[in-house]
C-alpha cells in the first residue's frame, strides 16, 4: 500500500509539471561552464532531460540504452539529451570519468546542491522529462524498465510530426 501511495504521489508531482516550462537555474557543465537551465530548451529542438547519479545503476542503464540509439534519434528528430547529475559536491569528481567511460555524448550538467532537481519536482531517480521544441514538458517518468527509451522516442516523434 505504501508503494502504491508513493507511486501515485510521484505521478501527481510529475503531472503538475506537464506543459510547464523549464525553471531557470544556473548549473555548471562537466567542463566548468555555467549553463542556465531555461536556455537548454530554447533551441527549437526536442530535449530529453535525465536526472541521474553516479551510484544509480538504473540511471546508468537508461542512459546507456539511450546512448545506443542517440545518433539515430538525432538524425531523425534533432533531439538533444541533457543528463543532470545530482551527485553531491564531494562526489562530483566521479561524474566526468563515468560519462567518458560510457562514451556518452550528452550535455552533462552538475546539480550539486539539488536546486534544479527540487525546481523540477524530482523525488526519485532516474527521472526523465521530454520537452518539445517550444520548451514545454510533454511527458515524464521516474524509474527505469528495460525498453522505456522506446516510449521516449515515441513521444518525441508524436510531437515533431505534429509540426
Amino acid at each position: 500500500m505504501k508503494k502504491l501511495l508513493l507511486f501515485v504521489m510521484c505521478l501527481m508531482g510529475f503531472s503538475a509539471y506537464m506543459n510547464a516550462q523549464i525553471p531557470s537555474v544556473s548549473l555548471k557543465n562537466i567542463e566548468g561552464k555555467t549553463v542556465n537551465t531555461s536556455a537548454i530548451t530554447k533551441t527549437g529542438k526536442p530535449v530529453i532531460i535525465s536526472f541521474f547519479a553516479t551510484w544509480c545503476k538504473p540511471c546508468q542503464q537508461e542512459l546507456k540504452a539511450i546512448h545506443e540509439v542517440y545518433a539515430d534519434w538525432q538524425d531523425e528528430t534533432g533531439v538533444e539529451v541533457i543528463a543532470v547529475s545530482i551527485d553531491e559536491a564531494q562526489n562530483v569528481a566521479k561524474v566526468k570519468p563515468l560519462v567518458d567511460g560510457f562514451g556518452w555524448e550528452y550535455e552533462v550538467l552538475l546539480d550539486t546542491n539539488g536546486e534544479f532537481k527540487r525546481a523540477m519536482g524530482v523525488n526519485m531517480i532516474p527521472a526523465v522529462f521530454v520537452v518539445d521544441g517550444n520548451g514545454k514538458i510533454i511527458s515524464s517518468h521516474s524509474g527505469y524498465t528495460q525498453g522505456s527509451e522506446k516510449k521516449l522516442i515515441e513521444e518525441i516523434r508524436k510531437h515533431t510530426a505534429a509540426k
